[in-house]
């Protein structure tokens, strides 16, 4: 699974930060951003509720 996250619609609130660390981090702007190529299959459920929790739904899977 890939995500991306839309930077205009993220407000670096940090959820998906604290609800999934080894997938999202800040950037130098203080926006989320995926840090990962591919989310790891111990890291998705996790991903997942960071994306679902995303009060902008600037969070997307990346369909290929």
């Amino acid at each position: 699974m890939k995500l991306k996250v839309d930077q205009d619609k993220c407000i670096g609130c940090g959820a998906c930060v604290s609800t999934c660390p080894n997938v999202f981090d800040f950037n130098d702007e203080g926006l989320a951003h995926v840090i990962v190529d591919e989310v790891k299959d111990e890291d998705k459920e996790n991903a997942m509720d960071a994306l679902k929790s995303c009060p902008t739904d600037a969070i997307e899977e990346v369909k290929e």
